[in-house]
Parts: structure tokens; sequence; C-alpha cells
């Protein structure tokens, strides 16, 4: 393929063996892990926990990735997997007990994720989990394959989406995507305390850039209804090996309590809230 999958169209050639491109990856998808996960939002974890697929390589490189060792093409030691071992991944955690099919970072293998759900009956709502940086045309593959989407919305201001993540333009791409979900999903719906469709934002406050929340919490209380889509403000940054300035101390109480204060007085109600205690490694994956 000559990729043109994300916002950046860098026009890789990208083949079932051969990575190429700002993800490095190849075509055929690379799986770094398969687990039941129980850190996703409540009503995706249930009992056993989301059956989570990690898939390495991404498209954004955030400096302060918390799955850097999958993330990064010249990390990864990892074979790819052809469309029926996919699917065989899929089905195990299902077995297993999963709640859901929880496809994290998989924007850069959409048509082989799209092949692999397509024909089947999964028992369990299929959750895209990306970080927010999609191109409405790649969604729209998606469209009744996916029962709930899973976007970040990292940033609504140039300034911190440029110098964290390289794409200043992240949030003129991101609005889109997240408007396009939800077209696809309608409001969300809760079937026995599980989500069972709908959108569930994630936005991540990061240390000193309490205006950039703001400004994606004016968004979401913007473009959607009460009703319409979950929110969840994550408290959960860390300091990644190596940081500097802003990004090498945590989020203080204070800056968190008054991103939950101002996400609530814009009537942003549906959703979640961490505390002080997910700020810590723990919560990533052992890769």
């Amino acid at each position: 393929m000559i990729c043109t999958l994300c916002p950046r169209d860098c026009h890789a050639l990208r083949t079932e063996t051969r990575g190429g491109g700002v993800c490095g990856m190849p075509s055929s998808a690379v799986v770094a892990k398969a687990m039941l996960h129980r850190w996703e939002e409540p009503c995706l974890t249930g009992t056993n926990g989301a059956g989570a697929v990690f898939f390495a390589g991404c498209s954004l490189g955030c400096a302060y990735c918390q799955n850097r060792a999958i993330s990064r093409p010249d990390r990864q030691s990892w074979g790819a997997v052809d469309v029926a071992g996919l699917r065989a991944i899929f089905r195990d955690l299902v077995t297993r007990g999963a709640a859901c099919l929880d496809l994290v970072t998989p924007t850069h293998f959409t048509p082989a994720v799209a092949e692999a759900l397509y024909g089947a009956e999964w028992p369990v709502p299929v959750v895209w989990n990306s970080g927010g940086y999609e191109k409405v045309d790649t969604l729209r593959a998606l469209d009744g394959l996916v029962q709930v989407y899973l976007p970040d919305l990292k940033y609504a201001l140039p300034g911190p989406a440029g110098a964290y993540s390289g794409a200043a333009d992240y949030f003129q791409w991101a609005a889109p995507a997240i408007e396009e979900m939800f077209r696809q999903t309608g409001p969300y719906r809760m079937e026995n305390g599980r989500l069972a469709s709908g959108v569930l934002i994630r936005h991540l406050v990061l240390p000193g850039e309490l205006e950039n929340t703001r400004r994606v919490i004016d968004w979401v209380s913007r473009t959607f209804r009460p009703g319409d889509v979950l929110f969840s403000l994550m408290r959960q940054y860390t300091p990644q090996p190596g940081a500097t300035g802003k990004l090498s101390r945590r989020v203080t109480g204070g800056e968190y309590r008054a991103a939950v204060a101002y996400m609530r007085n814009c009537g942003v109600t549906d959703g979640y809230t961490q505390d002080a205690a997910s700020a810590v490694s723990g919560y990533t994956p052992d890769f």
C-alpha cells in the first residue's frame, strides 16, 4: 500500500512484511500484546477486564507516551500476523471472558483490522481505542464494525500539540473525526452497567497546560448535548524518562481540581474522573 491512512499522509510504501512511514509498520497487523486489561474505564472492563489488543507503532509519537516500548518502530521485535491470525486473537480474548474487544492504537492497521472484524458475530462490543488523530475517510471503513469509539482528545490548541506530539494540526483532524464517530454510533447506550455503543472521549490533563484542557472541554460542551457522549478526564500523567520542563512533573491536585470544576461548570457531567493514585507507572502493561 501507498499509505494515506492517517493525517500524516506520508505516502510510504508498506507491504505485508516491510514497514515504512511515520508509524514504521508493515500493512499486516503487528500485535505487541493481547491481554485482559483491568485499567480501562469501568464501563469497559466488566468482571474479567477488557480484551485489549495493543498494536505496535503509532503515527503521533507523543513525548510523554507511556507505551513507548511498543510505539516506536525501532524498538520492535514482534512479527506481523495475517487476518486469520488477528481474528484468532480476538476470538481467544472473547473465550477468556473479555468484556469487550479493546483495539488499542489500531489506526495504521485499519484495513487489516476491518477485514478481521468483517463477517463475524462478536458477542461483545468492539472498541476502537485511538489517539484521536484520524481521517474521517479512514473511519468510514469501520462503519457498522465498531460499536464503541474511545478516542483521545489530547489537544485543542496547536502550541502543545506541536510541542509534544509534532502535530500542530491535531485538533483540525481530531474534531471532525470524533464527530464522525458519533455519527456512526449515535448517543451512548449502557446495558447492565457496560457501554454497549457510543463514544467515550478521553482527555489527559497535562502539567501546566490547563488552558488546553479548558479549550477541549469547551469544544465537547458546545458540540454534544448531555447524554450524547461520555467524557473521561484523566489525571494519570506520569513523567517519562528524560522528561524536561513542564513534563518533568505530575499534575498537581490544584490543577486537576480546577479542570474538574471547569468541566462541571460547562455541563459535561456524564463520564469519569480519576484520583491521584492513577498517576503511577503500575497501570502500564509490561510489554
